[in-house]
């Protein structure tokens, strides 16, 4: 058996391409408005698709509950087949296929044939069922002619969806519409679907489905049609007529109904002449308020649109016209989103209505076009800490052992004042070492005069002078046991309180001390900004300390070498303070210095960073 297409339902004028050529029978199924009328048309199809056909019937009957009686019986005048309505009860009874061989039932034919039957089901509600005879050569198997049975039984089905399901079947109807649209992934394919759905399922002969581009709408699906030319009368005509509903936001039919509104239906009407004399149809849909396009049907010549499919028709619309222009949207390329994106936030500032957006958006322009034509001062921005003018290393003058420890680091010192002192016990028993020794050699030598031995006498002298020599040393080395302060300042580094006893070697350093009256900054000034920075540039520094007070410095001295430190390369700035320095102030101290370079555009001091850093993204990766 040639089956109808690839979807149930199709299309009778896609079936007649594969099928009979009694085109006057398919004009006539078409057209066909009771079920009894549908039914014989429809097995008298059957028995041409059908080889080997020899006897069919339809029952049907009220939705689930029955009674289920034959409406339609092929040939016509046949007698009751017992064979026929066993098999087709069965079927209806337990919802399912069935087949069976059996002997023959017709007048004219002998031997064993097959009964098939399979029920008529829609929306899982049971409507009856469908039992053939089928005689001749059955070598194809019962399976094979079931499935062909099924195929043909979606006319029946669809025929029961136009006629006889109720509002709620008519949801659900409008609802698998909807899930054909979220099946499909890209935006042709669906729109294509939902056209071909809507068509089989209101037994429409075209449903075409359009998009607002500009002011005009633009065909995208056509039911049956995978493409359609985009400059064919056809279309034209279509995009006419939807354009024609858009305009006055409402459903425009054509025939319009007598107790309809006054409307304009010019293109309906040219479309009407033009291409089959159908009366047409178009919906718009919108959201948000926002007319997004149209669905226009075509109902085949001598079939009436009533109300109740209009109405469903906008419901369908109204689901699916959302939902079709989210795909749309996502199916555009990257670019073309810009420029509708753009597009419509231009339209959203230039149109009637979105105040807090023009205010925010004409704010915004203000304060650029503010920021690129005032300038400012532009300043260096750098870390900065404070040292000492001079800066004393004490050392200990000797090896020894810490005695005591006066001071430590943060104490304030006057010049003179003991600092800490080492063990000088070891050095007094040396001096009285060699005071002994000089006593002694002076008796030997006093001796040795008496004696008038010249020559000892001499020895003993410069024995005598030895010793004089070790006690100056040690004199000085004792009056260096104590370690004191060069000068007024602050102790910046050491603390001996927690190291009494332990011993030191000539050279380490016991102290660091700086003045308090003089001090330099230092600023770790940005390889970036560094081209800026000249020596005699003026410029303010903030200490942490003391946030609320800025004090006046100036460049003196920029160091030619950079620094690597936390992952930024920094040089090192020297700068003085200008005026007295405050009585606050210690060493150590940091915070942040500011050098100022002169008067830029303030767009420019704030963006110059992120600007010299893009370029050189950019030179980094050019080839």
């Amino acid at each position: 058996m040639a089956h109808t297409g690839d979807r149930p339902g199709g299309d009778a004028s896609e079936a007649s391409a594969s099928g009979p050529a009694d085109t006057g029978i398919w004009s006539r199924l078409k057209s066909a408005e009771t079920a009894s009328a549908f039914a014989s048309l429809w097995l008298e199809i059957q028995s041409e698709l059908v080889d080997g056909m020899r006897a069919g019937v339809v029952v049907l009957g009220p939705k689930g509950r029955g009674p289920f009686a034959p409406v339609a019986v092929w040939p016509e005048g046949m007698g009751g087949s017992r064979a026929l309505a066993e098999v087709v009860e069965q079927a209806i009874r337990e919802r399912r296929q069935v087949a069976r061989a059996g002997k023959a039932t017709t007048v004219d034919q002998s031997g064993i044939h097959q009964f098939i039957a399979v029920p008529v089901v829609v929306n899982d509600n049971l409507y009856g069922g469908v039992a053939f005879e089928i005689g001749g050569d059955t070598s194809r198997g019962a399976a094979a002619m079931t499935a062909q049975l099924e195929w043909s039984v979606a006319w029946l089905e669809s025929f029961i969806r136009r006629h006889w399901t109720p509002p709620g079947d008519r949801l659900v109807t409008v609802l698998e519409t909807v899930a054909t649209t979220v099946h499909h992934q890209r935006f042709q394919e669906a729109v294509t679907a939902v056209a071909t759905e809507l068509a089989g399922r209101r037994g429409a002969e075209r449903v075409s489905i359009g998009f607002l581009k500009g002011k005009h709408a633009e065909v995208r699906g056509v039911s049956h049609s995978a493409t359609f030319g985009k400059k064919a009368n056809l279309i034209r005509a279509i995009e006419a007529t939807m354009d024609e509903a858009l305009d006055q936001q409402a459903t425009v039919r054509f025939p319009a109904p007598e107790d309809g509104p006054l409307q304009v239906t010019r293109a309906h009407a040219e479309l009407h002449e033009s291409h089959g004399k159908a009366e047409i149809c178009t919906v718009p849909f919108a959201a948000s308020d926002e007319l997004l396009g149209a669905i226009t049907l075509e109902m085949p010549g001598g079939k009436p649109l009533d109300e109740k499919m209009v109405r469903l028709c906008e419901h369908a619309a109204s689901l699916l016209g959302p939902i079709l222009d989210v795909k749309r949207r996502e199916d555009r390329w990257l670019v073309r989103k810009a420029i509708d994106s753009a597009r419509d936030h231009v339209r959203r500032l230039v149109g009637p209505r979105n105040v807090g957006l023009k205010l925010t958006v004409g704010t915004a322009v203000f304060l650029l076009l503010f920021f690129a034509l005032v300038d400012g001062d532009y300043r260096v921005t750098a870390d900065a800490r404070l040292e000492g003018t001079v800066q004393r290393v004490l050392a200990a003058p000797m090896a020894g052992y810490i005695a005591s420890a006066d001071v430590r680091a943060g104490d304030t010192v006057t010049a003179g004042q003991v600092m800490a002192s080492l063990d000088d016990r070891d050095l007094r028993l040396e001096r009285l070492k060699w005071v002994s020794q000089r006593s002694q050699r002076q008796r030997e030598q006093s001796e040795a005069l008496a004696n008038r031995d010249r020559a000892q006498a001499g020895i003993l002298d410069a024995q005598i002078e030895q010793a004089e020599a070790q006690i100056a040393l040690l004199d000085e080395q004792l009056k260096r046991i104590a370690v004191t302060a060069p000068f007024d300042g602050i102790v910046v580094a050491g603390d001996l309180s927690q190291s009494m006893g332990a011993p030191v070697e000539r050279g380490d350093i016991l102290f660091e001390i700086a003045p308090l009256d003089s001090y330099r900054v230092i600023l770790e000034v940005d390889e970036r900004d560094i081209g800026e920075v000249l020596a005699a540039q003026t410029g303010s520094l903030a200490l942490t300390g003391m946030p609320d007070e800025a004090l006046d410095i100036r460049i003196d001295k920029i160091t030619p070498i950079s620094t690597a430190a936390e992952g930024r390369n920094y040089f090192r700035v020297e700068a003085s303070l200008a005026g007295d320095a405050p009585i606050i102030l210690r060493p150590g101290m940091e915070g942040v210095g500011k050098v100022d370079i002169g008067e830029r555009k303030l767009i420019w001091i704030w963006t110059h960073k992120i600007t010299y850093w893009l370029r050189m993204f950019a030179w980094s990766w050019w080839p």
